[in-house]
């Protein structure tokens, strides 16, 4: 058996190699060790190799799902060895004889199908990356679902697209880990290096033909050597690691960077589309906009709000559709009660597709086909947007494999077709009798019991059964006895003695036990021919299915948007190709609902226009006042609106963005040797060397992460280059003064301030967006409402007196700051105020005080009387 196991892990050296022993997966060597580790269970021992014990593990079969999903969250991938043969069988060629072994699935990040191993609103993409001649493309593909696409692209642009999909799993060629590794590991994606020939593009096109039953590729596109060298590879990986036994893979869809608005990863991440910052989806866009029913909506939602579109009919079409639920709002209501009942279609399909799938996912083919048929009924004969008529058109006409499933199959069915039970009765004659026979086998058991307990006189006398034994007539050890001894030992003959039981058999209970497992076994035979008769003939009908699939995921989404514009009061933008960004009452959408959830309070609306006169705004104000969230607001608006979706604002117009990027908030990337600053001026790089003039660019703070100097001068020149070279819609949000001035001299740059009130040395934000510049930053205040000591506070309004009287007398005056202001240190600290036992002077005088009963002249003599009473203290 070892000699066995060491010659398979040979051929799986990267591999754990789950091998399969009965009931258990067990793990020996080091990959029990690793194993153990990893999963928190026992390391124990089993014999020797070599003269060193052999470490082992193990996990039971039927849970071993769970097992899997921590180790490839892990880091790790698993190679599933099954027994192929019936121990039994193996018996017959000698009593040593070793049970036929063999890898049946490799388990990766990227080839996950298993239910509980998914993210049910999730994608799960496996994607490979070609280059051909220094042409390159990216191919990927969702074997849970079968979607499958392709598109061309450059080598600088893999990162963006990577962090738009996402994927578990990326497939590069063997060698290229050194120019390549950085940027996946980057998007959080597992690296699997293959090699150089599964990227040829004449063998691609061969295993994609081959795959798709077709001679040649052109029926689905015209694709470049890289993209067929991109998909060969995908096809190459699933045939390893799903040993031949290839999904139902959608014939490939071409896609081009430029029908969607590009988002680079750093800004992906600054606005928190799918993942908050602290890692999760709540607190991201996506958590905050969800309201679909289905999974399938789901994946479709964050496939939309990943790639917004650039296509202006598109979006329009999308908007439409929106547009018809929300006039439609009770046939919408209908149509998400009815959505609601409908299951994960396209991984139920996939699943039977790989042979992994059960009773259950047929169930879910006809749960689904039954639903859609409800949904297109609730259309009836109104006139539909093109979208939804397009959905719907595919929703009915699936009536015999409907009628087929529905007569074949339980309401229920088991998860497992081993467990039998999931054909309906009278669906087939020949399967009821043999179940008729064994169920009657079980009530002649019973009735045994009874006779052999009347004969006995044996009240506790049970029937039982085992795969071990079969049907044994068990009594308690007290009994045993009078079992053993004559005239009952004639009948009952001893086979087994435990602990506290002693157990029989006769010969009446051997023959009905006969009857009763060939019953048995021939009902489970026939159970699973029928199945796979089902089996076929739902993916003879993958294709509709899948349609099926597609259009109730397109009307959840339109749906949903519907539905979640009319509870947040969210208006249709009006999208056109002009540079037009002009939004009326514009709110932040998560920012909002994080409001309402803490304590009710309403988000302040703001108002922005980019476009026209003005493409660049600058804006100006402290801390803490709103700037940021009014930046991402903006950006987020025009992305919601090319996702075909609804906005946060009371009316909206965009002009279609090319481009969306946004430098936000300050971090550091320190496992790459990358400063705050550094991190900050990468990513202006980037932007300043890409954007165009339909692009939206919003920055935060540009040069705060170096000397004042500096960075005032790298925010200068970066507002000119927006300005003058790339031309762009633009929010400039800075702590620089100095650049409000600009707004002279560069014709499109207007400032704007967001407002605060100051009370008693205290600063009240207010939220409000308007035009002009703030007069100052109002830093000092900021950080006593942060809770700085008062003594800090103090000194800090010490030093900024100097300094702004030094800026302005001019430089001599600067020089000689330090030297004129004496130290932190020497100062002494200002008293802390006494705590008052009882009302002060003035408090006493105003309790005896009538307003309402002074004269003009009574109370301006007060008044000087007050302020004797305060000059008196003071002094």
């Amino acid at each position: 058996m070892m000699a066995q196991y060491l010659e398979i892990k040979a051929q799986y050296p990267q591999a754990l190699l789950f091998y399969r022993m009965g009931d258990f997966y067990e793990l020996f060597f080091d990959d029990a060790a690793a194993a153990a580790e990893a999963l928190d269970i026992a390391l124990t021992k089993r014999g020797k190799h070599l003269g060193e014990d052999i470490a082992m593990c193990g996990v039971p079969v039927h849970s071993a799902e769970g097992y899997l999903l921590t180790l490839i969250r892990k880091g790790f991938r698993v190679a599933v060895c099954e027994q192929m043969e019936d121990p039994a069988e193996a018996k017959k060629r000698g009593s040593k004889s070793v049970v036929h072994r063999a890898v049946v699935r490799l388990v990766t990040p990227g080839t996950l199908t298993e239910e509980s191993l998914l993210e049910a609103r999730r994608h799960n993409y496996l994607a490979a990356f070609a280059q051909v001649r220094g042409d390159c493309a990216l191919a990927w593909v969702d074997i849970s679902t079968g979607a499958f696409h392709v598109m061309p692209l450059t080598a600088a642009r893999l990162g963006p697209e990577l962090a738009r999909l996402a994927p578990r799993e990326v497939v590069i060629a063997d060698g290229d880990e050194d120019v390549l590794g950085e940027t996946v590991t980057e998007s959080g994606a597992s690296l699997t290096p293959l090699g150089r020939s599964a990227f040829d593009s004449t063998g691609g096109e061969k295993r994609l033909c081959a795959l798709f039953g077709v001679t040649t590729l052109e029926a689905f596109g015209q694709f470049t050597r890289p993209e067929v060298a991109a998909m060969g590879a995908i096809v190459e990986w699933l045939e390893i690691t799903q040993k031949g036994n290839l999904p139902l893979l959608r014939t490939p869809v071409r896609e081009q960077h430029e029908r969607t608005m590009q988002i680079d990863a750093a800004t992906r991440r600054n606005l928190e589309l799918t993942q908050a910052l602290g890692g999760g989806r709540a607190g991201s866009l996506l958590a905050t906009i969800d309201r679909t029913v289905t999974a399938g909506g789901g994946r479709l939602l964050e496939r939309r709000l990943s790639s917004p579109s650039r296509v202006l009919d598109v979006v329009q079409n999308r908007l439409a559709a929106v547009d018809f639920a929300v006039e439609q709002s009770r046939i919408a209501a209908d149509l998400r009660n009815a959505l609601r009942k409908v299951p994960d279609l396209d991984r139920a399909l996939s699943r039977l597709g790989l042979d992994r799938g059960g009773p259950r996912d047929l169930a879910a083919v006809r749960n689904g086909l039954d639903q859609g048929e409800e949904v297109a009924a609730l259309f009836g004969d109104i006139d539909l947007p093109p979208l939804l008529a397009e959905a719907a058109k595919g929703l009915t006409g699936h009536d015999a494999l409907l009628d087929l499933l529905d007569q074949a199959l339980v309401a229920e069915p088991p998860l497992l077709a081993r467990d039998g039970g999931f054909i309906a009765p009278g669906y087939d004659a020949e399967l009821d009798e043999a179940r008729q026979l064994r169920d009657e086998g079980r009530s002649v058991i019973a009735a045994m019991q009874g006779e052999y307990s009347a004969l006995t006189g044996i009240q506790s006398l049970k029937i039982k059964h085992n795969n071990v034994l079969g049907y044994f007539v068990e009594v308690t050890s007290t009994h045993a006895e009078r079992m053993l001894a004559a005239p009952l030992n004639e009948t009952f003959k001893h086979r087994q003695t435990t602990a506290n039981q002693v157990r029989f058999t006769t010969v009446p209970l051997s023959e009905m036990e006969t009857k009763i497992l060939n019953a048995g076994g021939r009902a489970l035979e026939i159970e699973k021919r029928l199945y796979d008769a089902l089996k076929a003939a739902v993916l003879e009908q993958s294709g509709a299915i899948a349609q099926v699939a597609r259009g109730l995921a397109e009307i959840d989404l339109s749906t949903a948007l519907a539905d979640l514009a009319a509870q947040e009061n969210w208006c249709r933008p009006m999208v056109d190709t002009s540079r037009a960004l002009d939004i009326k009452g514009g709110r932040h959408p998560v920012v909002e609902r994080a409001l309402r959830a803490q304590n009710g309070a309403p988000f302040i609306a703001n108002d922005c226009d980019l476009g026209g006169e003005s493409d660049i705004w600058l804006l100006t104000g402290p801390n803490m006042a709103g700037k940021s969230t009014f930046l991402r607001q903006n950006a987020l608006i025009a992305l919601l609106a090319q996702m075909g979706s609804y906005v946060p604002a009371k009316s909206a117009h965009i002009g279609l963005v090319s481009q969306l990027f946004s430098r936000v908030g300050a971090s550091d990337d320190l496992a790459r040797g990358r400063s705050t600053f550094m991190v900050e001026m990468v990513e202006t790089a980037a932007i300043l060397n890409q954007a165009d003039d339909h692009a939206l660019v919003i920055l935060d703070e540009i040069g705060r992460g170096t000397a004042t100097y500096d960075g005032l001068s790298i925010a200068w020149a970066t507002l000119e280059n927006l300005h003058d070279v790339n031309r762009c819609r633009a929010l400039f949000a800075t702590h620089y003064h100095e650049l409000t001035n600009l707004s002279d001299k560069l014709e499109r740059v207007e400032n704007a301030t967001v407002t605060v009130k100051e009370h008693d040395g205290d600063v009240i934000f207010m939220h409000e967006v308007r035009r002009g510049a703030a007069d100052r930053s109002y830093g000092v205040q900021v950080a006593k409402l942060a809770g700085l000591p008062e003594t800090v506070v103090a000194r800090a309004r010490v030093v900024l007196d100097a300094l702004e009287k030094g800026e302005r007398e001019g430089g001599s005056r600067q020089k000689a700051l330090i030297d004129d202001l004496p130290l932190f240190s020497a100062m002494p600290p200002p008293p802390i105020p006494a705590k008052s036992s009882g009302p002060s002077e003035v408090e006493a005088r105003l309790a005896d005080i009538l307003p309402d009963a002074l004269s003009p002249r009574e109370a301006l003599d007060l008044i000087y009387e007050l302020k004797g009473l305060t000059k008196t203290k003071a002094g």
